[in-house]
C-alpha cells in the first residue's frame, strides 16, 4: 500500500510529465468524503487531457498503486482517475473555469514540499576593479 503523501507526490509529477499546468491538490481528510486528496490539473486539449490521465495511471501502476476507476476518457474535456484516497479531476481550462471545483472543495491547497535541488558549488568571480575618479578642476562653474 503507497504512502498517502507519496501518492499525492507521483500524481503531482506525472502531470508536470505531460506539461499539465495550475495543478492544485486540496486536503478533503476533514471533509466527509472517501477520498483525503483532490488533485485539479488542466490540459491545453482534449488529446493532452486524455495523455494526462494515461501518465497518472501508468505511474501509479507502476509504483504499485492501485487504479479503481475512470470517467470521462472518450471525451477528453473532463478526465476523473479514482485512486482511492486521492481523485485526480484533469480538465480543460473552459470546462474548469465553468465547474469551479476550487470553490467546491474550498480552503487552501495543500503546499507541496519539493526535493531540493542538488547545488553546485558557487562559481568565485573574479574581483572587480575600482574605476579611478577624476578630480575636478577647483573653481569651475557653470553660467547661465
Amino acid at each position: 500500500m503507497m504512502d498517502l503523501l507519496a501518492k499525492q507526490r507521483l500524481v503531482v509529477e506525472a502531470l508536470e510529465d505531460v506539461k499539465g499546468y495550475d495543478i492544485l491538490v486540496f486536503n478533503t481528510a476533514r471533509l466527509p468524503s472517501m477520498f483525503e486528496r483532490v488533485v485539479i490539473a488542466s490540459g491545453t486539449s482534449n488529446t493532452q487531457v486524455k495523455a494526462l490521465a494515461d501518465r497518472v495511471q501508468e505511474r501509479v501502476r507502476e509504483s504499485g498503486g492501485r487504479v479503481y476507476g475512470v470517467e470521462g476518457e472518450k471525451g477528453g474535456e473532463w478526465v476523473l482517475v479514482d485512486l482511492g484516497d486521492v481523485v485526480v479531476h484533469i480538465m480543460h481550462p473552459t470546462v474548469r473555469d465553468f465547474y469551479n471545483l476550487e470553490e467546491i472543495w474550498g480552503g487552501k491547497p495543500v503546499r507541496l514540499k519539493r526535493e531540493a535541488p542538488k547545488r553546485e558549488a558557487p562559481k568565485r568571480k573574479a574581483p572587480r576593479k575600482k574605476a579611478k575618479r577624476r578630480a575636478k578642476a577647483p573653481g569651475r562653474r557653470r553660467s547661465r
